[in-house]
């Protein structure tokens, strides 16, 4: 008759070098509740292997604090109430490789770069070979601020309220670190059926350039196929404090992407929601293709540049 119970693996730094491997955990959890319910919440170790282990109904398989050289592979994760895999606070190192999450209930795949529990930047981590679908609330993949982090061989399908891909500065109230000017790339994706309606009914694409409360630069995006998105291919985003925007987007370059299918291929939006305003800085597109859209590109704004090269 329980349901909520947070049980899970929590490891000292003494514990470098261990392996969990070949393993079920099947939880109970009914609802998200922030903190507890992580299989693996880990701060401040390193080298440790999480291999083969299938997962469902808890909040989290894994957030990582300040963790370094671990590899999470060949795993399964269904029906959380949060994110799959979340590495955050100065992680380094990391490889994520050859898992599939579906039905997260927040992003599947994520770094975040915050400093509120240690650690400094998030860099030279790689996420590979990902499945992600049936994202029910945040985004396939998600990443937030670092350098030299890595996403490829990934297909996203069927999220059903956010983006498929999150790029975003936001720091969400906690101490954060920008992007880097080493690049942060994601290569070989493709999106399917990405896209929904969330956040006061603000409609989200395949892939969200959100430059917001921290520095936004250094993205490369290379080889992408976007299939059929339920709103946008592309789309960027500012935000502001009252009239004024926070940071701009700069740095960007998408190339050999390819939209089929959408709404408006690429969308520099002028007015999210009330109180914002128009998405602000620059973005080069190199050959891109575009197929079967109703509108390839929307750019009505003055403060953002869209270059296409061919």
């Amino acid at each position: 008759s329980q349901d909520n119970t947070d049980i899970g693996f929590r490891a000292e730094a003494s514990a470098k070098g261990s392996s969990f491997t070949g393993f079920a955990y099947f939880g109970n959890y009914t609802s998200r509740i922030d903190g507890p319910g992580k299989v693996f919440d880990f701060q401040n170790v390193s080298d440790i292997t999480i291999d083969d282990i299938w997962n469902e109904h808890m909040v989290c398989l894994y957030w990582g604090a300040n963790t370094d050289r671990m590899t999470i592979k060949n795993s399964r994760i269904r029906d959380m109430f949060a994110d799959g895999i979340n590495m955050t606070n100065g992680s380094t190192d990391n490889l994520v490789a050859n898992n599939e999450a579906r039905a997260t209930g927040d992003d599947s795949f994520a770094l975040f770069s915050a400093i509120d529990a240690g650690g400094a930047d998030m860099k030279n981590n790689v996420y590979e070979n990902l499945t992600t679908i049936l994202t029910w609330r945040a985004a396939g993949v998600a990443v937030y601020g670092g350098y030299n982090n890595t996403f490829r061989n990934i297909r996203i399908a069927d999220t059903l309220v956010y983006s498929g891909i999150t790029i975003s500065s936001l720091d969400f109230g906690y101490p954060m670190n920008g992007f880097g000017t080493d690049p942060t790339t994601f290569e070989n994706i493709t999106i399917e059926r990405a896209g929904g309606t969330f956040w006061k009914g603000q409609d989200f694409p395949a892939i969200w350039a959100f430059s917001a409360s921290k520095v936004f630069q250094g993205i490369r995006v290379n080889n992408v196929d976007i299939i059929d998105p339920t709103y946008h291919g592309v789309m960027f985003q500012t935000k502001y404090t009252g009239n004024t925007p926070e940071f701009p987007v700069k740095d960007t370059v998408f190339t050999d992407v390819s939209i089929s299918g959408a709404p408006i291929g690429i969308y520099v939006n002028e007015m999210p929601e009330a109180g914002q305003g128009p998405a602000v800085g620059e973005a080069t597109f190199v050959r891109p293709k575009f197929s079967n859209n109703g509108q390839n590109t929307k750019n009505d704004t003055s403060t953002f540049k869209l270059t296409m090269q061919p």
